[in-house]
């Protein structure tokens, strides 16, 4: 699974946190406003509740006493959920007298059931009402000495609490969707152009990756400025570090070499000798071995060379014309799809490929095929590939001659030229890029060479 980019995680991560801190606000809220539409509630029972205790105070006898209807039709409503009920509890006969909402109804006591006393002296609670009514109920005990003691409820319908705040529930919901919406809107805004000097970076070094750029060019703003110096100078170092590293493999090359060429000569003067002969065949077996080791060495040193690429179609072309010139005979057919790029140095592309036609035309009777096809990799992070097949009408190769032929120095016939190194020096050379060389039947019944390379 890819991993995904900056701006996504960073869209998540700031989407995640305006949605909790969103969340967290609007319960925080939600609760508040519940609270307070509660007090206010709670205010209109007391108020109600001291006018009862008020009525009660009078010298009026409670059963003969006409009260009120405090101002509030509800009152005598029936069942309208709005009640109050006036129990005198040190008589005997406990006689009460009731909000003529309640009919033969009764609230009931708060202290029964456990609720405990405010500060004011007044117990207040959400209890079940006639008819199943969700109720907030205010109670407080009154003791007017020799005009007796009375307990005093006034209820309200708690629906209205309920209602109100389920209708601020509705409108903090839209406010903070609208909020988010918002806030997304900005932090997408943030990232995409917060972002945008990095993006110029990235699609820059891929632009000097693949060749079409040497350097990061512009003007970016100082935070990103110094990461931008930073790569421009990390290339110039792995310029100046390769060119370092050819100088010494040309030194070590031309040290080591002249004294196997001085060592030949000396030998070569003396063949008759068993001795000479012995000298010369492990010198040559010296020159193969130096020639190539000193060849990855020099590949190895130009394929870190950042943004080189080579136009294929040109380089197959040529190469095409010089073979048929030196196998006569020979007819080379080309098929090389157009805009297609090795990234690479292109003496190595034509050392592989020429190694290739030059080993197919030593071999075929009369044709050889060259094709060239970019493609997709195997993976997404590979990027695209360079697909080149060289195909002959010759003998063609065996299995296991095909896995001989690509040892360093094997050579299966040794009536043809050559030191046996060109196919081992393809192999290497594909490995150093990333690619690979294999060796298989060609549709013609000959061999065919097949070479996967990075395409720009």
């Amino acid at each position: 699974m890819r991993s995904s980019s900056l701006a996504t995680r960073l869209f998540l991560s700031a989407t995640a946190w305006v949605v909790v801190i969103l969340l967290i606000t609007g319960i925080a809220l939600s609760s508040v406003y519940r609270a307070a539409t509660e007090r206010a509630f709670d205010r209109r029972l007391n108020l109600y509740l001291r006018t009862l205790i008020a009525e009660v105070a009078t010298p009026d006898d409670l059963t003969e006493h006409q009260f009120q209807s405090l101002g509030e039709p509800l009152f005598d409503l029936p069942l309208s959920g709005w009640y109050w009920q006036i129990v005198r509890e040190d008589s005997s006969k406990h006689e009460s007298r009731t909000s003529r909402s309640l009919w033969d109804k009764k609230l009931p006591k708060l202290e029964d059931r456990g609720f405990p006393l405010t500060s004011a002296g007044v117990r207040q609670a959400y209890v079940d009402g006639p008819e199943g009514q969700d109720l907030r109920i205010v109670e407080r005990r009154v003791d007017l000495g020799a005009d007796g003691k009375f307990l005093i409820s006034v209820a309200g319908d708690a629906t209205e609490i309920s209602e109100e705040t389920r209708a601020f529930d509705y409108y903090l919901f839209g406010t903070f969707a609208a909020l988010t919406v918002g806030l997304l809107l900005t932090t997408i805004f943030q990232v995409r152009f917060g972002l945008a000097p990095l993006k110029r970076i990235s699609e820059a070094i891929a632009d000097i990756r693949s060749g079409r750029a040497e350097r990061l060019q512009g003007t970016f703003p100082v935070e990103i400025a110094p990461l931008a110096r930073e790569t421009n100078a990390l290339i110039d170092a792995n310029r100046e570090i390769v060119e370092r590293a050819r100088t010494h493999v040309g030194n070590l090359a031309h040290a080591i070499k002249t004294p196997l060429s001085v060592i030949v000569n000396e030998a070569s003067a003396r063949r008759p000798d068993p001795f000479a002969a012995k000298i010369l065949e492990q010198a040559e077996v010296m020159r193969n071995q130096v020639t190539h080791h000193l060849e990855r060495a020099r590949i190895a040193a130009r394929q870190t060379i950042i943004g080189t690429v080579t136009d294929v179609a040109p380089v197959i072309d040529a190469l095409g014309r010089t073979m048929e010139k030196i196998h006569r005979g020979i007819d080379i057919e080309i098929d090389a799809a157009a805009g297609v790029r090795f990234r690479g140095e292109r003496q190595d592309f034509e050392e592989m490929v020429g190694n290739l036609v030059d080993n197919a035309c030593k071999w075929a009777r009369g044709r050889v095929a060259i094709g060239v096809t970019a493609e997709a990799a195997g993976t997404p992070d590979q990027g695209r590939v360079l697909r080149i097949c060289v195909d002959d009408d010759g003998p063609g190769l065996s299995p296991a001659e095909r896995e001989q032929a690509a040892r360093r120095g094997a050579r299966l016939d040794e009536s043809k030229p050559g030191s046996g190194l060109g196919l081992s020096i393809v192999a290497d050379l594909a490995a150093l890029y990333g690619g690979r060389f294999t060796l298989g039947g060609a549709p013609t019944g000959g061999l065919r060479a097949e070479l996967v390379l990075p395409a720009a």
